[in-house]
Formats: C-alpha cells, sequence, structure tokens
C-alpha cells in the first residue's frame, strides 16, 4: 500500500531513504534546511566503505585516549569542555559504553551492515553506470610504530573470528601494495572487502536515482516542530504551513536531536566535527584508500585528486574550522608519505562537517516506541556513508510493513529513554 513518507534530511542517509522508499512505490517528500546545492557531511567525508570499522567509537581505552588527547590541539580526537547539561550526560553515557563488553557486542551488527550496504552499493555503482568511482581493493591500515601494527592485529584476528577477509603485512609486503609511493611505516593492515568512492559524485547520482523514482524536495526549509495524535504523527510543521504524511522518517544528521522538541523522544547526539584537505592534482597518488592509524587520517585516491580526511572534534553545532585541525592532517600525512612537503597543500580551500555522534558509537535505526509512524534514522558517526544504502533500505522496509533483513535490537533509538 502506498504511503505518503515525509523525509527529514536530505544527507546520505535521507537520500538513500527517500530512493528505497519510491521504489517501494511509495510518495516521498524531502525536507531540508539547507539548499540544494549545499555540499554537507555527505558530500566531504572520505568516501569509504569499511566493513573494517568493526569497533565503535565508544571503544576500550578510548576515555584514556581523549583525556591526553585534549591537550594536543592537533590531536585525532578533541573534546572541547563545556557546561552544557545534554553534552555532560551524552559524555556519562559514552564513558559508560566504552567497555570491551559492549565493544564486542556492537561489532557482529556493524559487520551485517557493512557488509549488506557494501553489496547495495556495488548494486548502485550497476545503476548508475558507476557514476561515483566505486573501486573495492580494500583499505591499508598503515602503521607507523609497532605499537600501532600490534594493537590493530590483534583487531585483524578479531575481524577474522567475525568472518571478515583480512591481511596483516610487513613493511615490505605493504610497500609492494603502493609501488612508487614512499611510505614510513613498520606495516600493514589490509582488509580486502573495503572499499573506497568519490562521495560527492555518489550523493549527486543518489539524489538523481531518488527523483528518478519519483522522490520530491523541499530546500531551505526549517522544521519548527510536528503536530501529534496520540499515537501519531500528523504533520512536520515548517514556516507558512504543516506538511502531513502517513510515515515520518528523522533523517536529521548532526541536528536530529534539535528537531525533536515537541516529541516524546530522547536522543542523545553529539556533532562530531571531521575535516579533509583534498589534492587536486597531487604529484603522487596511492590506489588503494588507506587509514593513517596513529594520527586517524583516512587517505582516498578520488579520479585524478587525493583527500586526507580526519580527526573528531566533539565542539557542538559549529563548522568554524580550526587551523591546528589541519595542521594535525598534514603533518600525519607527511609523517606517512615523506614525499608530500608544506608545499604541496598550499592554496588549499579546507572543508568541514558534522558527524552525528551517539554515546554508544552505534546508530539509532528504527521505529519510534512512542509513535507508531516514526522512523528514526540518525547518529551514524564516521560510518554514514558506509551504512546509507542499508540503513534507506532497512527504513523502506519498516515504511512498508515488512521485516528488515537484520536484527536491529542494539539499534534501538529509543535505548536510552528510560
Amino acid at each position: 500500500m502506498s504511503r505518503r513518507v515525509v523525509v527529514l534530511g536530505a544527507g546520505v542517509i535521507g537520500l538513500c531513504t527517500a530512493y528505497y522508499s519510491a521504489l517501494e512505490g511509495h510518495d516521498v517528500l524531502v525536507v531540508d534546511r539547507e539548499s540544494e546545492n549545499h555540499h554537507g557531511c555527505s558530500w566531504g567525508n572520505a568516501g569509504l566503505v569499511v566493513p573494517s570499522h568493526i569497533v565503535p567509537l565508544a571503544a576500550p581505552g578510548m576515555i584514556g585516549r581523549a583525556v591526553r588527547w585534549m591537550w594536543n590541539p592537533e590531536s585525532p580526537f578533541y573534546v572541547r569542555p563545556r557546561m552544557d547539561l545534554q553534552f555532560l550526560d551524552w559524555a556519562w553515557k559514552f564513558y559508560r559504553a566504552a567497555s570491551a563488553r559492549q565493544a564486542a557486542a556492537a561489532a557482529p551488527i556493524i559487520r551485517d551492515l557493512n557488509l549488506h550496504s557494501r553489496v547495495l552499493f556495488g548494486e548502485l555503482a550497476q545503476r548508475t553506470g558507476d557514476a561515483f568511482g566505486l573501486v573495492k581493493e580494500g583499505v591499508l591500515l598503515l602503521c607507523h610504530t609497532q605499537r600501532g601494527l600490534d594493537e590493530e592485529a590483534a583487531t585483524a584476528t578479531q575481524a577474522r573470528r567475525l568472518g571478515l577477509e583480512v591481511n596483516v603485512l610487513d613493511a615490505r609486503e605493504a610497500k609492494s601494495q603502493e609501488p612508487g609511493l614512499e611510505m614510513n611505516i613498520v606495516g600493514a593492515v589490509h582488509y580486502l572487502q573495503d572499499a573506497h568512492m568519490d562521495p560527492a559524485r555518489f550523493m549527486t547520482a543518489l539524489r538523481n536515482l531518488a527523483v528518478g523514482a519519483g522522490a520530491k524536495f523541499k530546500w531551505n526549509t526549517q522544521v519548527n516542530g510536528f503536530s501529534t495524535n496520540g499515537r501519531r504523527v500528523q504533520a512536520l510543521a515548517v514556516p507558512g504551513e504543516e506538511l502531513s504524511g502517513d510515515e515520518f522518517v528523522l533523517c536529521g544528521g548532526s541536528w536530529s536531536r534539535a528537531v525533536t522538541t515537541g516529541l516524546s523522544v530522547r536522543l542523545p547526539l553529539e556533532a562530531g566535527k571531521g575535516y579533509n584537505l583534498t589534492l587536486d592534482e597531487p604529484r603522487v597518488s596511492p590506489r588503494k584508500g588507506a587509514i593513517l592509524v596513529e594520527g586517524r587520517v583516512a587517505v582516498t585516491p578520488m579520479g585524478q585528486g587525493l583527500r586526507f580526511a580526519g580527526t573528531m572534534e566533539m565542539a557542538g553545532l559549529n563548522l568554524h574550522i580550526n587551523p591546528s585541525r589541519l595542521s594535525g592532517i598534514r603533518k600525519t600525512a607527511m609523517r606517512y608519505y615523506p614525499q608530500f612537503t608544506e608545499a604541496d597543500f598550499k592554496g588549499i580551500t579546507p572543508w568541514c562537517g558534522l558527524r552525528p555522534c551517539t554515546p554508544d558509537g552505534l546508530p539509532y535505526l528504527g521505529r519510534a516506541a512512542r509513535y507508531d509512524n516514526l522512523t528514526i534514522a540518525c547518529g551514524h558517526a564516521m560510518m554514514g556513508l558506509s551504512l546509507g544504502p542499508v540503513s534507506g533500505r532497512i527504513v523502506a522496509q519498516l515504511i512498508s510493513g515488512r521485516t528488515p533483513d537484520l536484527d536491529l535490537t542494539l539499534l534501538n533509538p529509543d535505548r536510552y529513554n528510560s
């Protein structure tokens, strides 16, 4: 049965939701606060598909690293202390979630979501004539120190137990993967099922697919609240009108919590700012995507260009460019790839975007318990692009009254409502 579906947010999760819902025969309207030319977090990320990322952000030992890194303005992870009750509540929940037990429980569902998404990316590439440059050659986790390699090798052992294809390489083996590229490393871990692409081209192709399937868009539209009646959301309040619907899907990224005012929904969520520096014509470039482990910087070849993306800066809903974060990315790139110098980064316009982070590192994905027609799909943190297709497909299945492909118990959007 066709339903009127109103999707809040035109990032990668919103677009995938719109596309797969329209394919189900639903009448889809996507509402976004920005213009259609705005390039937010989904457009400027590292472009990686990462079954390898089985460890959530709230990982064992992350609290200790965060405390040490707070005193280094160029560190990979930075939390700006602030006396904000919502942030303090999120931080406490993050602290409680950063345990080995919770990380072990989260790993299988993160794996399954990513592997399902990888299949869907392949299908989308076929439908679009590979409009976004999908490369399925894996991702190399490059380690500058023996300690880093030992830690990643231990994670690789866990990944193998979960059925992932992964090889631990010494320095010679790792360098043979990238002939002609100098690398200052002691070794690497190669996750063979990872992939990379150009995220901006993917977003363009995805929007075209959604429009082609019948989805409509309403841009530059601020959400002011919801109209509800008992267990149902009736309409979305926007300036000058209300947008009625049979189904509502919240895909607002880092702004998702802000638009739930008036709803009986509690979504602890913090914005984690990430940056990128993209070289249009690098002197040298890897063939595979990579992660520079100790510096937490992702490296992605994109056509003729090369992107360095990284840092996680917990500083609220702001898009201020912090020069120290960019300096940390540049220094990490030059440490691992000695062929690069500061001159290679001159004149580059930096980019930043906000990743929506839940306290336990797992997205909110599923039906809201309080409402029969509200589905929540947000909080994907650094895996928004990677988990976009599978999240959109799951939402479409829920809207159509079908059982999702995966068990969503750990992703329950009401898990912090008690």
